[in-house]
């Protein structure tokens, strides 16, 4: 009978300052909080993000160099808390974005990433959308060869809402699928991550939106979202526990994903991509650990009738 456990078809990880933010802005607890997840054996990666003190960055370097997990670096910390655009039109504001995103590049081989996440900025609106992508195509390509004179590293752009909650350049699919044929063609190691939790923010639908960007490389998240009731505690782009009463993603969703993955050959034992988990406790009821814990379940049982 053939293997079908879920490790054989991806590195399964989970976003470390989304599961306890109390790390999102690079202080805090975060060696402890990250011990935890090290030493959950359930999860193969896990995705860092900025840790301003080089003492906590040098324990979590050791700590991670001893967990045997896939390690990928997330610049959504230090960018989010700056608010920072690689896309911006002012030259002096783009500069100083480029070089946050070039800083996160130094802490992310620091940790032994072997991924970075990056993204684009905000959306200036369809008459200038042209005109910020190439911008966004041009600092890319700089991100891009800085990482490249340090080493081997794959460089993944999320895709983000453009009209909901981050409104952001990228943005619809078709236009990931442009930036990324343009810096594909200098850096093979540049490609897409695909987030499930942002298709409903998007309206677009994972079947139709993926093929567009697979012939690059891919990694990929899971998660959920609200955006049908402004009202709503978990309404944009916060990642609230799969499940919750007026959320859009719970174990179906997750189970149709994985299923169209594997029908387009995006997680096969060949070469393993990283799929992490994107969710964090939102109400005053939760905790981290509850919230790990029904993600777990869910993953579980949505492969399971796979």
């Amino acid at each position: 009978m053939e293997n079908f456990s879920i490790y054989k078809y991806m590195k399964l990880g989970i976003v470390h300052f989304k599961a306890y933010p109390e790390a999102t802005t690079g202080e805090g607890p975060i060696v402890e909080t990250l011990r935890k997840i090290v030493e959950d054996d359930f999860w193969t990666a896990v995705e860092v993000g900025w840790m301003k003190d080089p003492k906590v960055r040098h324990e979590a370097t050791k700590l991670l160099e001893t967990s045997h997990m896939e390690v990928c670096y997330a610049n959504q910390p230090r960018m989010f808390t700056l608010k920072l655009n690689i896309n911006d039109f002012d030259p002096k504001e783009r500069r100083k974005a480029i070089s946050a995103m070039k800083n996160g590049v130094d802490e992310a081989f620091h940790l032994g990433a072997t991924c970075m996440r990056v993204f684009s900025g905000k959306h200036p609106g369809d008459a200038k959308k042209e005109e910020a992508k190439k911008i966004l195509i041009d600092s890319l390509k700089e991100i891009c060869q800085y990482t490249k004179e340090q080493g081997p590293m794959g460089i993944y752009m999320k895709v983000f809402d453009y009209d909901i909650d981050k409104a952001f350049l990228i943005g619809h699919f078709q236009d990931a699928a442009d930036v990324a044929a343009e810096v594909n063609k200098e850096f093979g190691n540049f490609g897409v991550l695909s987030d499930l939790s942002h298709f409903p923010l998007l309206r677009e639908k994972p079947e139709e939106a993926i093929p567009l960007v697979m012939k690059y490389p891919m990694h990929f998240h899971i998660g959920s979202c609200a955006f049908r009731d402004r009202r709503h505690p978990g309404y944009g782009d916060l990642q609230p526990r799969f499940g919750m009463p007026g959320g859009e993603i719970d174990t179906p969703q997750v189970r149709d994903y994985f299923r169209l993955l594997l029908d387009l050959k995006l997680l096969n034992p060949e070469k393993r991509p990283v799929l992490s988990a994107e969710v964090r406790p939102l109400l005053a009821e939760e905790t981290s650990e509850v919230v790990i814990a029904n993600t777990k379940r869910v993953i579980k049982e949505a492969w399971a009738m796979v």
